[in-house]
C-alpha cells in the first residue's frame, strides 16, 4: 500500500514590485538621512551644552561691565519719562529704573510691545545681544574660541603635568559607583574615535577562535612575545581580536603565525564590517561573490570538485 508522503519544500512567494521598489527606496533613503540626522545632533549637543553656556557668560559679563542703571531721577519730561542726568537721556521703565536713552530706543527697535524687557538687567541683555552677540558674529567667534580652547586642551594634556592632573581627575571618577561605569563607556568610544592609539593595527587576519572550526577576525599587531616564540620555536603573531558591534574591545592573543589567514581588506572595512554586525560586506569581497553567482552551475561545481 502506497503512502503518501507529504511535501517539503514549497514554493516562495514572488516578491511584491511595489514592496521591492519601495524596500530599495529605504536602503537609498535612509544612509543621508541617518548622517544628516546624527550630524545636527552633534551641533545642536555642542551648541546647547557648550557654546550656549559661554555665550549666556559672556553676554552677563558684558552686561555687568557696560550697565548704566540709574535709580530715583528727577523726571524733566513726565509725559516721555525721560530724565537728564550730566547731558545724558536717561529712560524710565516700569520698574522705576532709568536706562539711557540710546540704549532703550535699540532694544525698542528689535521688540515688540509684549517683548519690551521690563527691568534695567533685562534691557541691556537684549541690548548686548542685538549689539554685541548678533549670531552671524557671535557663532563663527564662539566657534573658533572652542576650537582653541580645545588645542591648548590637547596641548596641555600632552604635557607632562597636563596628563598628571587629568590622571589624578580620572582617579576620582573611578570612585563614584554609577559615574565610573558611563564614564568608562563613553572614554573607551571616544578614545577609539579621537585618540591617537598607541596600538598600531599592521593588517586584518582571520584566526580560529574561540575554537578550532570557528574563525573570528582579528587585528595584527605585533610579533608576540619573545618569551613564548623561545618556548614554542616558530613564528608568532600578536593579534587583537575586537568584538561586535563595539571593536574598540576585545581580546589580545599571542597565536602561531602559520595558523593566521590574511583577509585581502583594509582596516576601515574590518571595522564597518564589525560595526554592523557582519551586514556590511567589503567591496571586494561582494565583487567576489557576485561573480561567483553569476557563473553557471554546472561550472561552480567544477570549481568545488578542483578545490577538493
Amino acid at each position: 500500500m502506497a503512502t503518501s508522503t507529504p511535501e517539503t519544500t514549497k514554493s516562495s512567494l514572488p516578491t511584491h514590485p511595489f514592496r521591492k521598489a519601495v524596500v530599495r527606496g529605504l536602503a537609498v533613503f535612509f544612509p543621508p538621512l541617518l548622517t544628516i540626522v546624527i550630524l545636527v545632533w552633534i551641533v545642536n549637543t555642542t551648541w546647547q551644552y557648550v557654546l550656549e553656556p559661554v555665550r549666556t557668560g559672556a553676554r552677563e559679563a558684558l552686561v555687568w561691565e557696560l550697565a548704566d542703571i540709574r535709580q530715583n531721577l528727577p523726571l524733566t519730561n513726565k509725559a516721555d519719562r525721560t530724565a537728564t542726568v550730566d547731558g545724558r537721556t536717561y529712560q524710565r521703565l516700569d520698574d522705576g529704573s532709568f536706562v539711557p536713552l540710546a540704549v532703550y530706543q535699540r532694544v525698542l527697535e528689535s521688540a515688540d510691545s509684549e517683548s519690551l524687557p521690563q527691568t534695567g538687567k533685562a534691557v541691556y541683555r537684549s541690548y548686548v545681544e542685538l549689539t554685541y552677540l548678533r549670531p552671524p558674529v557671535a557663532v563663527p567667534f564662539f566657534l573658533a574660541i572652542f576650537i582653541l580652547f580645545l588645542y591648548l586642551l590637547g596641548k596641555t594634556m600632552a604635557a607632562g603635568i597636563g596628563g598628571f592632573f587629568w590622571g589624578r581627575f580620572e582617579q576620582g571618577i573611578h570612585r563614584l559607583p554609577l559615574v565610573r561605569s558611563v564614564y568608562s563607556s563613553v572614554k573607551q568610544v571616544t578614545d577609539f574615535f579621537f585618540s591617537e592609539q598607541q596600538v598600531k593595527f599592521t593588517r586584518v587576519v582571520a584566526v580560529e577562535y574561540p575554537r578550532l572550526g570557528m574563525w573570528s577576525m582579528a587585528f595584527v599587531t605585533s610579533d608576540g612575545f619573545q618569551d613564548v616564540r623561545a618556548v614554542t620555536g616558530e613564528p608568532l603573531l600578536g593579534v587583537f581580536i575586537p568584538t561586535s558591534p563595539m571593536p574598540m574591545s576585545g581580546y589580545a592573543l599571542t597565536v602561531r603565525k602559520r595558523e593566521v589567514i590574511d583577509l585581502q581588506i583594509n582596516i576601515d572595512e574590518a571595522v564597518q564590517f564589525l560595526v554592523s554586525c557582519g551586514l556590511v560586506i567589503p567591496q571586494k569581497e561582494l565583487a567576489r561573490l557576485q561573480a561567483v553567482r553569476s557563473e553557471p552551475e554546472e561550472k561552480r561545481e567544477e570549481k568545488v570538485l578542483d578545490e577538493g
